[in-house]
């Protein structure tokens, strides 16, 4: 357990060997199913950094790389359901395969509208990878094309996914415990008093 995050901590969901084999296994896949194609992987801002990080080494084909930044959550715990573009990518999706890479896919609709806007700019495909999903939140119908796991409906933290833009760097998903979340968190992983 990490010390600093120890009083915040609730249970610990995925571990950090869990989360390496399924980046593991994404990687593999993906490869296998990209082989001699043009693919452009696209990561979304700021949540899926850790494990993009990680799935691209995984990836063993020339990618090109790119990034978006959305925001439908703000500083709550669930989403709002309104999408918003913040920094939009740089390179040309146009007859490439694009791969969009998440840390969770919930409602589905960040998913939804994304792929709109991807798909007017003429893509050869345009497909995602998610470490984590929650079907049982879905607002709308959604394929994620590559899982690493399927989880509920509860609020997770660590491995790229923040609270209150906090807890990123842990190298494990866990779920906040309840008196953490009632308290509230503070920087430095101590609850207030």
């Amino acid at each position: 357990m990490t010390h600093w995050a120890q009083r915040v901590v609730g249970r610990v969901l995925l571990t950090s060997e869990q989360i390496e084999e399924a980046v593991e296994r994404l990687g593999s896949r993906i490869t296998a199913d990209y082989k001699d194609k043009e693919l452009l992987v696209v990561g979304v801002l700021r949540g899926a950094s850790v494990f993009l990080a990680d799935l691209i080494r995984r990836i063993e084909l020339p990618i090109v790389l790119d990034f978006i930044s959305v925001s439908s959550y703000g500083n709550e715990t669930k989403s709002s359901g309104i999408v918003r573009i913040i920094k939009d990518l740089s390179v040309p999706v146009k007859g490439k395969h694009v791969l969009m890479v998440e840390d969770v896919v919930d409602t589905g609709l960040t998913w939804a509208y994304l792929k709109q806007v991807l798909k007017a700019g003429n893509p050869e495909s345009v497909k995602i990878c998610s470490l984590l999903d929650k079907p049982e939140a879905r607002k709308t119908e959604i394929t994620v094309d590559y899982v690493g796991f399927t989880i509920g409906r509860e609020f997770v933290v660590g491995y790229g996914l923040d609270w209150k833009e906090r807890y990123r760097n842990l190298p494990f998903v866990m779920i906040p415990s309840k008196e953490a979340v009632e308290k509230g968190a503070l920087g430095n992983g101590r609850t207030e008093e």
